[in-house]
């Protein structure tokens, strides 16, 4: 591990006074995510205002030392992992809710304000902020914005970059830009939001964001449907999106991915069905809502499901949701690592995306359960394995690389809402090709031409170095 030097370190202290750990015990903790990758930084800094943010980049800049921004550290694709000797950047200090503006319908939060509870706070005021990433107990604004993450109400009501009015940005060398406004159009020069939202920190730290806010749905039901052959769901999920509904979610557990949840936390899940669909409608008219659910019904019965439930209370469409939630550490459990796949294609591809899966985990001797966010073609195949397992590391790979190629055969892409980080970068040319990826590294070098920020992130190692080891 990489030392910082003493006088580096009193200047950070100075930066950030009480926000610098150095201690062994405590700089473990930021050295991993949601991935099986980890790597202890060499220092952490904890800033609470955007100056103090914009004073660590000026010090990084001027001793080229690298930082990697963090907000809780639940991603998915090894973004938060400190490499090349980075410091950490931890947002998680800079949690207040700066504004919930009903009138404007806008929330303005920093960076570290938690998901979820700002869910709780805009719908004190009948606001409605929707993505939802599984996460959402645990993860960031900021981390959510880095990663332009999703969840299972972005089919109907799309990602996190949708939300995005505006941006506070400390760019590389500590210049501060603020970029959008509280406005819904604004189309005043290039799209600096859309730049930096899921730049997964390797442009600058987001310090502040302005949210767009919706009206609440006054309703919420959900429902689920059992198949005996997840083909059958699959395509019943295709089949209501072209049936003229727009559900608020579309969500697909296989037989392996409901066993592992029951194993975790019982609910009555079928576990001896090949897959269920959990469907998610709401709106402001409880008799739509109940039509809505009808007709859902009527084409997945059409298309082979064998049962269909309406949640008969608000508690009970919760306990849906929370199983779904807890897919992630209900896998977890099984073996003791697994490699978070996020891909999305075209819905008239996602029963042909199943099939393949299914095809490669065979090929490959590979448990790799399938779920996600089946509705907008955003799938997680996830491979489970063991990473102290070289051989079997190799037919992870593989299996990786197979199902990356069928995605994008399909017309889809590597990643949905999970982010690139370090996790999917040596597949990235199987998506973008050769020239985009240039241009992305012409723009990171304009704008970060020391490459302090988020080294080894999102970019392929030339040589095809192995995905999986730092």
């Amino acid at each position: 591990m990489l030392e910082i030097a003493p006088d580096v370190v009193a200047a950070l202290r100075d930066a950030v006074p009480g926000g610098v750990l150095t201690e062994a015990e405590d700089l473990i903790a930021y050295g991993f995510d949601g991935t099986f990758f980890s790597q202890v930084p060499p220092l952490v800094v904890l800033p609470a205002t955007t100056a103090q943010v914009s004073a660590v980049h000026r010090i990084a800049t001027e001793r080229r030392i690298a930082l990697t921004p963090r907000a809780m550290g639940s991603g998915l694709s090894g973004g938060a992992i400190p490499l090349a000797g980075s410091i950490v950047l931890g947002v998680a200090r800079m949690d207040r809710i700066l504004a919930i503006d009903p009138v404007d319908r806008v929330a303005v939060v920093e960076a570290g304000v938690v998901n979820a509870r700002l869910q709780r706070e805009v719908e004190r005021h009948g606001l409605f902020y929707p993505p939802d990433p599984s996460s959402l107990k645990q993860s960031a604004i900021g981390g959510n914005v880095a990663e332009n993450a999703g969840g299972a109400r972005c089919l109907k009501y799309g990602v996190t970059g949708d939300y995005v009015l505006a941006l506070e940005v400390v760019l590389p060398d500590g210049t501060v830009i603020r970029t959008g406004g509280r406005t819904v159009k604004n189309v005043t020069g290039y799209d600096l939001r859309r730049l930096f939202t899921g730049a997964e920190g390797t442009l600058g730290t987001i310090t502040e964001i302005t949210l767009r806010l919706l009206a609440k749905p006054k309703f919420a039901r959900a429902a689920l449907a059992v198949f005996d052959r997840i083909e059958d769901a699959a395509e019943a999920a295709t089949a209501v999106m072209a049936s003229g509904i727009l559900p608020s979610a579309i969500e697909l557990l296989d037989r392996l991915t409901m066993r592992c949840v029951e194993a975790n936390d019982p609910i009555g899940l079928p576990v001896d069905a090949d897959a269920i669909l959990i469907f998610g409608v709401d709106g402001n008219h409880e008799n739509v809502l109940a039509d809505e659910l009808a007709s859902i019904e009527r084409t997945v019965r059409e298309h082979g499901a064998r049962e269909v439930t309406v949640a008969r209370s608000d508690a009970e469409a919760e306990r849906l949701w929370t199983a779904r939630r807890s897919i992630s550490p209900a896998l977890a459990r099984r073996r003791p690592n697994k490699f978070s796949e996020d891909v999305c294609v075209p819905p008239r591809a996602i029963a042909a995306l199943v099939r393949r899966a299914r095809e490669i985990a065979a090929q490959y001797a590979l448990e790799i359960p399938v779920f996600g966010h089946v509705g907008d073609g955003n799938l997680h195949p996830n491979i489970l394995c063991d990473k102290s397992d070289h051989e079997e590391m190799a037919r992870v790979a593989g299996a990786a690389r197979a199902i990356f190629e069928a995605t994008v055969e399909l017309g889809g892409t590597l990643s949905g809402e999970h982010g690139i980080g370090l996790l999917k970068k040596q597949f990235m040319e199987l998506d973008l090709g050769a020239d985009a990826i240039a241009l992305m590294r012409k723009i990171k070098d304009a704008i970060d031409p020391l490459g302090i920020m988020n080294p080894g992130k999102v970019f392929p190692d030339p040589g095809g170095a192995d995905a999986f080891r730092l």
